[in-house]
């Protein structure tokens, strides 16, 4: 599997997904501009990403901007025909903003920026990863009727718990609702998260559980 980063105006994450691609997972990557459109070097079998960072200045509504970048109108079409797509915190809203993942990404509740280290389970079990996170709008939000079609699905893949795997409201960094930190489209190749598995993949950060994010989402 090879992977394309977009970068976007105000994208500052898309350098650490690099390295931790690159030399942590030991895979090609490949540095797209979000002016270009041509996804053809790419099969399928390979994923594009968008990284974390302030596309367009988070502008209007955070990565409503990005959405109509011309690279994004590719990826859309790639991710319509099986490419695999993930977002990772700017990603996760312009995925949002571009209606490849249901939902929206409001401001936090507590109504301030927060950064630190959070505890993230996958919802089918598994140790508790304790991944940073860096957002200002991480909020996630949906109706009711739309949340409980993410569970039926089994489309939430990531919640907040604590550092034994225990998801309750108090282990929520920004108030998403249903504790929920990534969830993935139907189909299953579109994958959201707000919280930062390329800052906890290296040794010498003494933190791999980003590895483990990488494995879950089939990207290891």
């Amino acid at each position: 599997m090879k992977f394309g980063i977009v970068v976007f105006p105000g994208s500052n994450c898309d350098r650490d997904m690099q390295d931790a691609l690159q030399n942590d997972l030991g895979k090609e990557v490949i540095m797209l501009w979000h002016k270009d459109e041509d996804l053809s070097m790419f099969t399928t079998d390979d994923c594009i990403v968008l990284p974390g960072g302030f596309s367009y200045g988070d502008y209007l509504r955070c990565g409503a901007i990005a959405r109509f970048s011309p690279m994004m109108k590719s990826v859309i079409a790639f991710a319509e025909k099986g490419g695999k797509v993930l977002g990772v915190c700017n990603g996760f809203q312009i995925l949002c903003e571009s209606h490849l993942l249901p939902g929206v990404l409001l401001p936090n509740a507590h109504q301030q920026f927060v950064c630190n280290n959070s505890y993230i389970i996958n919802s089918t079990g598994g140790k508790a990863l304790k991944i940073p996170v860096a957002h200002g709008d991480g909020r996630y939000f949906a109706s009711d009727e739309l949340l409980d079609e993410l569970e039926a699905n089994d489309q939430v893949i990531f919640r907040y718990c604590d550092s034994l795997g225990t998801i309750d409201k108090q282990f929520n960094p920004n108030g998403s609702l249903r504790n929920i930190a990534g969830i993935r489209n139907k189909q299953g190749n579109v994958f959201g998260m707000m919280p930062h598995p390329e800052r906890a993949s290296s040794s010498s950060l003494s933190n791999v559980d980003g590895l483990d994010v990488f494995r879950i989402l089939g990207m290891n």
